[in-house]
């Protein structure tokens, strides 16, 4: 990308291989046009987007395999896209969100480098409704409760945008605020399952990452007893 450093890694999923381009380290920021101030991210935070995360990993790891038949899918806070990728490879429908600046450049580029067409990308600050989003079957996000106020940020999300048999999945590596979050979703007709996982090589048990998987009216079999 003009104006950053930036390496291809390669993450092999169910058999397939993504080249995903990346930041080349967290250092990297400049605003001359105020452009972060605007989208309200700080310099500290500015350059997260840009890596493949464990909990990212583990995000596109259960898309390679989810039902998807038929669904409509939201990424939220997609940063580089990887999910995304993974079901526009399974031919899903998929849209990716973000609200970083570079988060849609970022996705172009690597559904290029995976020869896949263009995922379709909306920026979405978690806080802003937007009439026009529409509603979802699966809405997934990795890492999405960095911070204590996304609990209800995201709650809301959910009921302004999940149909009344929804699903959502979000992959996390135990920042603690998760707790909030289940029980926001369970007073909205939600029931929740959990799968702890090691999210990074060498982890041994009890894994802090897991796999949070909300459930609502008729959205169909748990992850782990979907057919690929």
């Amino acid at each position: 990308m003009p104006g950053y450093a930036t390496h291809q890694l390669t993450v092999r999923l169910s058999g397939h291989d993504y080249r995903i381009e990346a930041l080349s380290d967290l250092q990297q920021f400049a605003d001359p046009d105020g452009t972060a101030a605007r989208a309200g991210i700080s310099s500290a935070q500015w350059s997260l987007f840009g890596q493949v995360w464990p909990a990212g990993r583990a995000l596109a790891e259960a898309m390679a395999i989810a039902d998807v038949d038929g669904k409509r899918i939201l990424e939220i806070g997609c940063g580089l896209g990887l999910s995304s990728l993974v079901l526009q490879r399974r031919r899903a429908e998929v849209v990716a969100s973000d609200h970083h600046p570079l988060a849609g450049s970022f996705l172009d580029r690597n559904a290029w480098l995976n020869g896949l067409p263009p995922v379709t990308y909306r920026n979405l600050p978690w806080a802003t409704p937007d009439a026009t989003l529409g509603r979802f079957d699966l809405i997934i996000g990795s890492d999405v409760l960095y911070e204590r106020g996304h609990a209800a940020q995201l709650v809301a999300l959910m009921q302004r945008h999940a149909h009344p048999d929804a699903q959502v999945l979000i992959s996390d590596p135990g920042r603690g605020n998760s707790g909030a979050f289940s029980r926001g979703l369970a007073e909205c007709g939600y029931s929740v399952s959990e799968t702890r996982s090691a999210f990074a090589a060498g982890e041994v048990a009890p894994f802090r990452g897991r796999v949070l998987d909300y459930r609502r009216g008729s959205a169909g079999l748990p992850l782990a007893e979907a057919s690929p």
